[in-house]
């Protein structure tokens, strides 16, 4: 057997595993991402105080796993951690102003959106596919902004929406960080989150400290945003931006889910239809993407 047929042999299945592992390491990040909206959702505090506290304890588990972080504060770098940022005050924010269905099925709009943000940023190019997935993403936000209103519901959607154009610019800013470490990048954010939580928590009342509140915030910054930035960037490295994103969609999925049983919350008609819109134009595109790229 010639030596290229031996390598070929020997390196499939390696890149098969290598594969696997990213995939099962996208999956859990996706999982524990889920169980935001419900975690927020049973801790009695100000959204300020949730995203503050939790970034703190986040940044811990990643300064530990980090050992020596190394910072290049170079403006890709700076501009994603601004935006992620910017994206988790204002999902814990609509988290707590509509249901955990709209927050996160807004905030998915967030791949579409990626595209044209990157074509104007990156210089990457808009494929059909996402020409078409907008028009359905635009049907699917009109539906869902058709849902029941009230109660500040109205603000919790717009404030999603946000979330959505936010978390878009953080994937292209993530995408500029060609030498540079993504979890410096992650870990930079949850500094800058908690910093700008801590000032403005300054003026508002103080939290109800009760052993709910602190075993959820204790959840949710070790496990649901500290152990799943680490499993993200074993994915981002095995698997294609694409895959990932793929994968992703077991987050929307079960996040209404978990607050569906644990709560009782459930979305209305119109969040489900305009819900299933969105993630139907996401996944199409994805997919074929995916399939232009192999």
């Amino acid at each position: 057997m010639p030596p290229g047929n031996r390598e070929n042999l020997i390196r499939q299945p390696m890149d098969s595993m290598r594969k696997g592992i990213g995939i099962c390491a996208m999956a859990a990040t996706a999982f524990l991402w889920s169980i935001a909206g419900l975690f927020i959702k049973v801790i009695d505090w100000n959204p300020v105080a949730i995203a503050g506290m939790r970034s703190f304890i986040a940044s811990i588990v990643l300064c530990i796993y980090l050992r020596h972080p190394r910072f290049r504060l170079s403006f890709p770098q700076v501009a994603a951690a601004v935006a992620n940022a910017a994206t988790m005050i204002l999902f814990v924010c609509a988290n707590k102003t509509t249901t955990a269905a709209n927050a996160i099925l807004l905030q998915y709009c967030a791949p579409v959106l990626t595209a044209f943000i990157g074509a104007v940023v990156l210089k990457e190019k808009v494929h059909g596919e996402h020409y078409a997935a907008l028009p359905l993403v635009a049907a699917g936000l009109v539906f869902m902004f058709l849902e029941r209103l009230g109660g500040g519901r109205l603000l919790g959607n717009v404030i999603a929406l946000m979330s959505a154009v936010t978390f878009s610019f953080y994937f292209v800013f993530m995408r500029m960080q060609k030498d540079e470490s993504p979890l410096e990048s992650i870990l930079l954010s949850h500094w800058l989150t908690a910093g700008i939580c801590f000032i403005i928590s300054l003026f508002l009342p103080l939290p109800q400290v009760t052993l709910k509140a602190v075993g959820a915030i204790a959840v949710l910054g070790v496990v649901q945003i500290g152990l799943s930035a680490i499993l993200f960037s074993i994915a981002i490295k095995r698997v294609s931006a694409v895959q990932a994103n793929l994968i992703a969609v077991i987050e929307p999925v079960l996040n209404p889910v978990w607050v569906f049983i644990i709560i009782g919350e459930s979305p209305g008609f119109h969040a489900l239809v305009g819900g299933g819109i969105i993630m139907l134009a996401v996944s199409m595109a994805s997919v074929i993407t995916a399939r232009r790229s192999d």
